[in-house]
């Protein structure tokens, strides 16, 4: 029985996570995310998938992220008819991720039209809804069989709430091979969430590199970094605003600056969150107390809520968005974290070309994606089809990212080189995950590649 992996998404890329796992005749895909950054790539992608949607017997999914949960409607839509495995928490964020897409699509649709542009989105809410219907939940550490002959293992990955590390032991031929995939793996000491745990020994494994060149601050010298930014920028006369995805970063963000508050390191000022599904995942992430670390669940024994304290407004209606065009000073956070979509390019408009506003971007910026063009210093952007001068000032922290820097990583993966037979090097532009390689064979791992997109591989 052959046993093979397809690398179909986030190949020296690192969005539109999608690895196949080829048992016999048997698949099961890792992930199913979208393709994110320009329109006519990440159309094509995410309509065609790149997959028999049919022949897939199972999916396992490893956390709610739209670049790895987001295209798994289109999966029904086009014939999937198997469960679809998750923890219990990402279940909850999936559902309403999914749903917001949908939405975002259509409205992106009736704009086109109006431009004269016929585009058909790759699903709609009556597909998220199939989807949510083959959601099967798990706790982590509570194996399950996802085939006959393949048995799953959840490990907490500590990137986002409900975010695992899949271990996959199949049954092949009179041996056991065990194949780990770290999915997005988190960092230790970060806020709200409990750390990343350590894999078991394992022969074959699939590892995220986003930032498999760089190193991030530590947890102390970001909390700083981002109190100065935000004195420094509220007292020019000037408002700061902070693109950053609903599920996780919003809720690390809003976590870090009540704390600032808290500590009276920066003034108290007003927040807006301005996005409905932030609204949501910020009320699910509350209710998963379980998975909160230490830390987090000392801040609600003194009775202060780490997300909902004076000053933090949650905007949903439009109207009230729209209103957001006048405030001068305070944080607004608004989605998409990449600034390719959402209530963030509305407020982008206004602020580009004013001189005392601030854009602070807090986590990795994709290649081609407007939020990118920001931090590499484009002198003018294309806000939704307007070109806008950028004057405002445009400031980084990277150390609020819920992905590991290269030595977290090494840390954290070191003790498989025992036993990896080979390790594939995935979610992560080409730089970043050659680097990452190169890293990896410095610590003994004895078969590292950095998979193409397509790319096929026996184990």
């Amino acid at each position: 029985m052959e046993l093979a992996l397809r690398f179909l998404g986030a190949a020296r890329h690192v969005t539109g996570t999608k690895h196949l796992v080829e048992i016999g005749e048997r698949r099961i895909l890792l992930d199913c995310g979208m393709v994110q950054g320009p329109r006519k790539i990440s159309n094509e992608a995410n309509t065609r998938l790149a997959v028999d949607a049919a022949s897939v017997d199972a999916v396992v999914l490893s956390h709610a992220h739209i670049d790895h949960s987001g295209s798994l409607p289109r999966l029904v839509k086009l014939g999937f008819e198997g469960e679809i495995h998750l923890t219990h928490a990402t279940g909850d964020l999936a559902g309403v991720l999914l749903e917001d897409s949908a939405q975002l699509q259509a409205q992106d649709a009736m704009h086109l039209r109006k431009r004269g542009v016929d585009w058909v989105p790759p699903y709609d809410l009556d597909d998220v809804a199939e989807t949510a219907r083959r959601f099967r939940r798990h706790r982590y550490h509570e194996p399950f069989e996802v085939l006959p002959g393949v048995r799953c293992e959840f490990f907490d990955a500590g990137h986002i709430l409900g975010s695992a590390m899949v271990v996959l032991t199949i049954e092949r031929g009179g041996r056991t091979v065990r194949l780990g995939f770290t999915g997005d793996h988190g960092r230790k000491d970060m806020p709200i969430l409990r750390d990343p745990e350590r894999l078991p020994p394992l022969d074959y494994l699939i590892t995220e590199s986003t930032y498999g060149d760089r190193a991030h601050q530590d947890h102390e010298e970001m909390a700083e970094s981002l109190a100065q930014i935000v004195r420094e920028e509220i007292g020019d006369g000037g408002r700061i605003l902070i693109p950053a995805f609903s599920v996780g970063r919003t809720q690390n963000v809003l976590y870090e600056l009540g704390n600032l508050m808290a500590a009276g390191r920066i003034p108290r000022l007003p927040v807006w969150i301005d996005s409905p599904l932030s609204s949501k995942a910020t009320k699910i992430t509350s209710a998963h107390r379980e998975l909160f670390d230490k830390e987090a669940r000392k801040i609600i024994e003194t009775g202060r809520e780490p997300f909902f304290f004076d000053g933090v407004r949650f905007v949903e209606d439009r109207e009230e968005s729209k209103s957001l065009n006048g405030v001068r000073d305070g944080v607004i956070i608004a989605a998409s974290g990449m600034c390719e979509a959402g209530r963030i390019l509305h407020h982008l408009k206004v602020s580009l070309p004013r001189a005392q506003d601030c854009v602070l971007t807090v986590g990795y910026m994709a290649e081609g994606t407007l939020g990118r063009k920001l931090v590499d210093g484009a002198p003018e952007v294309n806000v939704l089809g307007e070109p806008r001068t950028v004057r405002c000032k445009v400031r980084s922290i990277l150390g609020l990212s819920a992905h590991a820097d290269w030595r977290e990583l090494c840390d954290s993966l070191g003790h498989l080189a025992k036993t990896a037979t080979r390790v594939f090097v995935v979610h992560g532009e080409e730089r970043q995950a050659l680097a990452f390689v190169d890293r990896l064979k410095q610590l003994g791992f004895r078969d590292v590649v950095a998979p193409s997109h397509g790319q096929r591989e026996l184990l």
